[in-house]
């Protein structure tokens, strides 16, 4: 349950905010042009390797998104765009529907800022809560959704999207975790301020395995499945799909099933993801 937003709370996000883009030599801007949307649309089209931005999103449909007060952000350093986002809102809550960093920047701290000047954004508009989907099997968005943002995986939608032709989801089950940020959380405010918490190890320590890995990076149920006695599981997913999918897309589509059975049948069992460590496997837990 979102706590109450008081003025207070959102000066201490948006100097938060504030922050992380300084620490990157970014700022964050709206964009409110149809050159800057046309911009944005095209750095998206680069990051998922998309042949038009109507695969994804396209700059028209930024215009009547920004025109009609939805979220559509873009992160410059040195006046060239490197970062975008565009949400847009439901009920009692933003959803962020695409979000995305130059390839040649990515994995430096620019997602993050994002992320946290479009929770300052939601916050100062009375929306305590951000919403979003991604793929499973991308454990670095999985660990920054979960543990450096504080985000909660709320739900596995399989093939949510259906097919797609975008580049990177081409030929693929688009399975999905939906994500709720829930800003002013315990979790949600220690990660604004930098403190990102991990998996604790005892938790690592008394899990069974319900999927794992092979040496070959393919997956592998344990010829025992764990035992009914309520103990934290694990679900591996491949180091990194991406790669795995140029390498072997029967593999990847492989894992695609075997995670989704596997997530699928403890979620139904009354366990809950609660974060994903360091070597990527999720932590399911039984729900308190």
């Amino acid at each position: 349950m979102t706590e109450q937003i008081t003025l207070d709370a959102v000066e201490e996000a948006e100097a938060l905010a504030t922050a992380a883009a300084e620490r990157l030599d970014i700022r964050m801007r709206e964009l409110v042009t149809v050159a800057e949307q046309h911009a944005a649309a095209e750095l998206l089209c680069r990051i998922w390797r998309a042949d038009s931005p109507d695969q994804l999103i396209n700059s028209g449909m930024m215009r009547a998104l920004e025109h009609s007060g939805n979220y559509v952000v873009g992160a410059y350093r040195d006046d060239v765009l490197i970062g975008t986002a565009v949400g847009f809102f439901g009920v009692g809550h933003l959803h962020s529907h695409i979000a995305g960093v130059d390839p040649a920047r990515q994995s430096r701290g620019v997602g993050f800022a994002l992320k946290q000047h479009q929770r300052a954004w939601a916050l100062a508009r009375g929306v305590g809560e951000v919403c979003w989907t991604f793929d499973p099997l991308v454990r670095r968005n999985a660990h920054v959704n979960l543990h450096k943002l504080g985000a909660t995986a709320a739900a596995y939608l399989p093939d949510f999207y259906g097919e797609m032709n975008d580049g990177i989801n081409t030929g693929e089950a688009t399975d999905r975790i939906y994500v709720r940020w829930d800003l002013l959380s315990p979790a949600a405010c220690a990660a604004a301020r930098g403190e990102t918490a991990e998996v604790e190890l005892w938790v690592q320590a008394a899990a069974g395995e319900l999927l794992g890995r092979t040496a070959e990076d393919a997956p592998r149920v344990p010829d025992q499945p764990p035992p009914p006695d309520g103990r934290p599981l694990l679900v591996a997913v491949p180091a990194d799909v991406e790669a795995l999918r140029r390498r072997d897309r029967d593999t990847a589509r492989a894992w695609r099933y075997a995670v989704r059975e596997a997530i699928c049948a403890a979620l139904e069992a009354g366990y809950r993801i609660t974060g994903i460590t360091r070597d990527g496997r999720y932590v399911l837990e039984v729900r308190s």
